[in-house]
């Protein structure tokens, strides 16, 4: 495994500028990264001898049209990024002349893999940014799905979220070790997708399982399904399968920074776990908002500090889309996810769902301004910075957890060998495309108190495992206990 420089520098609009013109294709991405093929001699019985050796003409006519595609693809990024800085300047003119040009190359070339395929996506957000300046730009897009279903293709098609997963699961496993009654308080439980690892994990431990609480936090019912209720539902039938003693609740909440501690429903003698996978940069604020008011994430990450958690676990894109310059933002986002789409288009994921979950955070990227935008992703650099003064400390991930983690992975995809890495840089992990790390995964304890030692006045940590003495602790109190959570101690 390789070690990879956490942080990536902000990207300076003029560098950017010139690194439009020596962006790869594909097929020199490919050759760059050491891409190999293998040909059967055999197949060479089936090729006629003149296509074997193609004449000089056909060859000259190949290299003449790779070089078109080329100086396409160099002027397409060169028109985006321009249109970007002339938005932002305000001359929505030269904006929409620029973007028009973008339109004609795209018509021209594919827009199913390579530059094609992500720029038709930041030419699309360009377009709905100008519409309400621009009578001739496109009107806003409807969303094909809602949020969840998109989250749940892209967690399919893709290893990152399962990367996420799998990572915060060990560092929760790990602090949950020799405790008889945890709690998992979950900031985004989107369908649940993460726990039955982690149920299935606690239902083998030595001596035992303990009493697992989870706490999942998610939107306000918008019709007549209550998929919090849903969902705690399918987690306790999974618990009573395979005898975990279970409890669930959910709080409903729009907002991150709506959700106060007291909606936890905090039991003493339970190890805690707060769980963010994905969730803190949407409380974000401008880097240049005004200092004296304090931030939405401080006002969090100053009460999570508070619980003394055993484990705080987050993971987050590792990218650089909070500035207010929407030229750098667009740069920055246009470089990122043109590697997003490389990693999906190497491994096959045209799933149109997939894609769109991406589409949406390149248009929050590109058209949201102030506290319209939610997707401020930030690097790593600065998010350590952020938690220690909230007073965390880092839990490095040692070397079993990297290869816990990577076995994890191997096994549960098809996407090993593909060019995708699981990094490691003090401490963190992070999941790379070809050695460019794309989301970052860290844990974290309250600075002070020694998470071991913290434990210690907590009952279920000091008593061991909850069958040696819970009073629920039969098999027909489990059952009783898992279903009437789900049915009873969901809080709407």
């Amino acid at each position: 495994m390789g070690h990879f420089p956490i942080g990536w520098p902000p990207m300076d609009p003029a560098a950017a500028a010139a690194l439009t013109g020596t962006l790869p294709l594909p097929s020199q991405a490919l050759a760059a990264n050491g891409a190999a093929y293998c040909v059967d001699p055999a197949l060479y019985a089936f090729v006629p001898p003149h296509m074997m050796h193609p004449a000089p003409a056909i060859e000259a006519e190949a290299a003449r049209r790779r070089q078109e595609e080329e100086n396409a693809a160099i002027r397409l990024v060169h028109l985006l990024v321009t249109c970007a800085g002339a938005i932002q300047a305000g001359d929505y003119s030269a904006a929409h002349g620029n973007l028009t040009e973008a339109h004609g190359i795209l018509a021209a070339i594919t827009t199913a893999m390579g530059i094609g395929r992500v720029a038709e996506h930041f030419a699309a957000a360009l377009s709905q940014r100008l519409f309400p300046a621009t009578p001739h730009a496109a009107p806003p897009t409807k969303p094909p799905a809602a949020p969840a279903e998109l989250y749940h293709h892209f967690y399919e098609a893709t290893p990152y979220i399962k990367f996420a997963h799998s990572t915060a699961n060990q560092a929760i496993l790990e602090a949950f070790e020799g405790c008889g009654r945890v709690h998992v308080v979950d900031f985004a439980l989107m369908q649940g997708l993460q726990w039955p690892a982690l149920i299935h994990a606690l239902a083998k431990r030595e001596g035992g399982p303990p009493f697992l609480r989870i706490t999942g936090i998610g939107p306000q019912p918008t019709g007549p399904r209550d998929e919090l209720h849903e969902v705690g539902l399918r987690l306790a039938e999974l618990a009573r399968s395979l005898d975990v003693p279970f409890a669930f609740r959910g709080v409903a909440a729009d907002q991150l920074d709506g959700v106060r501690p007291w909606m936890l429903n905090l039991v003493p003698g339970e190890a805690i776990a707060v769980n963010s996978i994905l969730q803190l940069h949407r409380i974000l604020v401008d880097p240049d908002a005004d200092p004296t008011v304090t931030a939405p994430i401080d006002i969090l990450l100053n009460w999570v500090t508070a619980l003394q958690p055993r484990v705080f676990t987050v993971v987050e894109q590792e990218a650089d889309h909070n500035k207010p310059s929407l030229l750098e933002r667009f740069t920055n986002a246009l470089f990122h996810y043109a590697a997003m789409f490389d990693s999906m288009e190497a491994v096959g994921s045209s799933n149109a769902l997939a894609e769109a979950y991406l589409r949406a955070e390149i248009f929050d990227i590109v058209c949201g301004e102030g506290s319209a935008r939610a997707e401020r992703h930030e690097l790593l650099v600065p998010w350590r910075e952020r938690l220690a003064r909230a007073g965390l400390t880092q839990l490095p991930f040692g070397p079993n957890a990297l290869r816990q983690v990577t076995t994890q992975l191997i096994r549960m995809t098809s996407f090993s060998g593909a060019g995708f890495g699981v990094l490691e840089c003090a401490g963190s992990l992070a999941l790379a495309w070809h050695d460019r790390p794309l989301y970052a995964a860290t844990a974290w304890r309250a600075t002070g108190g020694d998470a071991a030692g913290a434990v210690t006045n907590i009952e279920g940590c000091a008593n061991g495992n909850s069958r040696n003495g819970s009073s629920e602790s039969n098999s027909s109190g489990n059952l009783a206990t898992a279903q009437g959570a789900a049915k009873g101690i969901i809080m709407q």
